[in-house]
């Protein structure tokens, strides 16, 4: 057994030894607010380039998105009737029923077919004319052309708008079954023009100005400003169509609720084509609403000029028949009872002949059992109830008085009819004249100078914000879903194994390493040697105290190192220990125990000839195969040449037997083996030395690879003593736990 010194005689700075668990109890998972700082710092570059490419996105969409502008404009719906309707005064109270909100009617109304129907019709809003762009990009090159006349096309495109043309269509007649296809005209020297159809067969050809037919199509453009070769796309939709994509883009609503201002909005890519069909939209609804409130003076007007003649008719003929009777019967005068019986008769027969006017004019419009015309009919009883009453007292009156009665009863009453319906026809032709609406415009339409959308600050803001949640969102489902071990205490609680220490990530190592790749053979190339301040090698140091304990009660001072998998950084950790330990006085043998594909001799700038496998074949003593190094007490035996059968080797008794000698020779001999899982060369060397460490490498391998590693070794005999947990993250750990990781410093200042 080597006799290792005491732990007095080691460095101060030694952390404390882990004690091993015996228990394999389930790792805490809980994650703290330092465990959450670690993660994004991990992953900071890959949450960094999903925020850019969002936010790249963001900008594209913001730059190439069509600009939407807003028109707005107020109404204000007034809530008694109009002026000019003073003459339905009398019949109003029959005709009021319970209305709706006028409010809501007046948003419904506006929206309508039969307001939007006419907007459309007016302003050709069923036809469509655009340049045609290169998809994606070129709509927005176009906006951002600010040059005069046309702009010249990019990449040889010559057939795509570019910036700076226009087309007006006028006119656009097409078959039914063509309605909603778009055709392409194609611009062509001096204003002349040619039409394909949806399939591209050329349908007529033209110039602007002149009304151009063919094919079953005819068109009118008036104006075109394009280079020759340009298309453009030209479709006619249905009215329908036309209609439900205007309202699409109309909003009206109450301003404030019982306010009775309506705001209407309407929104699109070009400003100018806004505010003029928004415009239009209010002078047809304004219109359309006067001439709504005017129709009820009307219908009562035409109804009182059908009557007027025929009253003219029973008036002459009523005078007629009393100056014939009086001819007859000489001057007959009425007795002043007889007048008063005359004047309520009268009174009577006239009201009763206007409210079945009334009542025949409301017919038109109500059933016989509508409440207006019921309380009308409740009247016409009473009246001709009174009536009857006065037949009775007519009767008891002298023959010659009853019929010169009736005769002037007749005169009267026609002359009064006659004399208010003709005044009441007057009147209602005035107010036809003078008929205003029961809504007015406040506000003309406006458009706003500032697109509504996108709002690219907020889009770029949005889609920063976005990218920083998917990115979160993705490190942290990748965190959940990590299976790998980058946590040394995850070994210690599942495996119950002490690491011995922690190796933190050492970019000076990854510079070195590139140069043995790029020079091999190259001397001095060691951390420990080129570096020894790197946070790695005090590690190492540490590593290099626990050792004493490790070995503590081993058979010899045989140390093996090795991994369960290739690319841990075992032969890292074993040149460097080496080097560390030679440093503080040990006398120090390394040896290259993977024949397969040891490099140990690279960092010493060793050749490969003349070691193990020459040893152990009898071609060569032990004097033969020791290499001295850049340190005095420090030797190495690298592989020799590449053997076919390995494992043979390595169990064969010289090798047993040069371990045995180098115990005997050095302090420590330490043995990099190959990976565990992968050969059983490990396995084999394990039982000859008097500990055996393994390496694990931070985010590299599965619990479940450690364990099999660890069985693997137990089933051959060999005894893991624990572990070197390589390539740390520090800075994780910094935040995890509050320190500086595992790496504690501890020397005098450079002066």
């Amino acid at each position: 057994m080597v006799d290792l010194p005491d732990a007095s005689t080691l460095e101060r700075t030694a952390p404390p030894i882990p004690t091993q668990r015996a228990s394999f109890d389930a790792l805490d998972e809980e994650i703290n607010l330092g465990e959450y700082l670690a993660i994004l710092l991990e992953y900071k570059w890959f949450l960094l380039a999903v925020i850019f490419i969002t936010g790249l996105g963001g900008g594209l969409y913001a730059f190439l998105a069509t600009p939407i502008y807003k028109a707005d404009a107020l109404l204000q719906v007034e809530q008694s009737l109009g002026g000019g309707l003073t003459a339905l005064a009398a019949l109003k109270p029959m005709l009021e029923g319970t209305e709706a909100d006028p409010v809501t009617t007046e948003l419904e109304l506006l929206q309508s077919r039969m307001v939007l129907g006419q907007v459309v019709d007016r302003l050709k809003l069923d036809l469509y004319a655009e340049p045609m762009y290169v998809p994606l990009i070129g709509a927005a090159i176009a906006r951002h052309y600010t040059g005069e006349g046309v702009s010249l096309p990019w990449l040889g495109a010559e057939t795509y708008a570019w910036g700076g043309e226009e087309i007006t269509l006028d006119a656009l007649d097409t078959p039914p079954a063509l309605l909603g296809e778009d055709f392409t005209l194609v611009a062509g020297e001096a204003g002349r023009f040619t039409l394909f159809d949806p399939d591209e067969q050329r349908l007529l050809e033209g110039q602007v100005g002149e009304r151009a037919t063919g094919g079953g199509v005819s068109l009118f453009i008036s104006r075109l400003k394009a280079r020759p070769g340009t298309r453009f796309t030209l479709r006619r939709d249905s009215r329908i169509t036309a209609i439900d994509e205007l309202l699409e883009q109309l909003s009206a609503q109450e301003r404030t609720r019982g306010s009775s201002i309506i705001e209407i909005s309407l929104l699109g890519p070009q400003p100018a084509q806004l505010t003029q069909i928004l415009d239009e939209i209010l002078q047809t609804y304004v219109r359309q609403n006067v001439e709504r409130r005017s129709a009820q003076s009307e219908n009562t007007l035409a109804f009182l000029e059908t009557q007027l003649p025929l009253l003219k008719d029973q008036l002459d003929a009523a005078e007629a028949a009393y100056n014939t009777y009086r001819l007859q019967e000489g001057s007959v005068d009425l007795t002043s009872e007889t007048q008063s019986v005359l004047k309520s008769i009268v009174e009577f027969d006239a009201e009763i002949l206007k409210l079945q006017q009334e009542r025949d004019d409301l017919r038109q419009r109500y059933t016989p059992a509508h409440p207006t015309v019921i309380a009308l009919d409740a009247k016409l009883n009473r009246l001709r109830t009174g009536r009857e009453k006065l037949d009775a007292q007519v009767s008891k009156l002298p023959i010659t008085q009853q019929r010169i009665l009736g005769l002037a009863r007749d005169v009267e009453v026609n002359t009064r009819l006659y004399a208010g319906l003709l005044t009441t026809a007057q009147e209602l032709r005035v107010a036809r004249a003078g008929t205003v609406g029961n809504v007015r415009i406040v506000d003309v339409a406006v458009a706003l100078d500032e697109p509504v959308k996108p709002r690219k600050a907020l889009v770029l803001a949005v889609t920063l914000v976005l990218g920083l949640v998917l990115g979160l969102g993705l490190v942290f489902l990748r965190r959940q879903l990590q299976v790998t071990v980058d946590d040394p205490e995850q070994i210690e609680h599942r495996l119950g194994l002490p690491v011995y220490a922690s190796i933190p990530h050492s970019k000076r190592e990854v510079a070195i390493a590139r140069v043995l790749k790029r020079h091999r053979g190259d001397e001095g190339q060691l951390l420990a040697i080129v570096d020894p301040e790197d946070d790695a090698v005090e590690s190492l140091r540490s590593l290099r105290t626990t050792l004493h304990f490790a070995l503590m009660d081993a058979d010899n001072g045989a140390l093996l190192i090795t991994g369960s998998s290739p690319g841990l950084g075992k032969s890292f950790i074993s040149k460097n220990l080496a080097v560390v330990l030679a440093q503080s006085g040990k006398k120090v043998a390394i040896v290259d125990a993977d024949l397969r594909k040891g490099l140990l001799h690279q960092g010493f700038g060793l050749s490969r000839e003349q070691g193990v496998s020459e040893y152990v074949s009898g071609v060569a003593r032990l004097e033969e195969i020791l290499k001295a190094t850049v340190l005095p007490n420090l030797m190495a035996i690298t592989t020799g040449q590449r053997p076919p059968n390995p494992s043979e080797l390595l169990m064969h008794l010289r090798f047993e037997e040069l371990l045995q000698q180098l115990n005997k020779l050095f302090d420590i001999v330490i043995v990099d083996a190959p990976p565990v899982l992968a050969v059983t060369d490990a396995a084999i060397v394990g039982r000859m030395t008097g500990a055996t460490l393994l390496v694990a490498r931070a985010g590299n391998h599965p619990m479940r690879e450690l364990e099999q590693t660890i069985k693997r070794l137990a089933q051959a005999g060999v005894q893991v003593k624990g572990f070197v947990f390589n390539d740390l993250d520090v800075n994780r750990l910094r935040y995890r736990y509050g320190y500086k990781g595992y790496v504690y410093r501890y020397s005098y200042k450079k002066s």
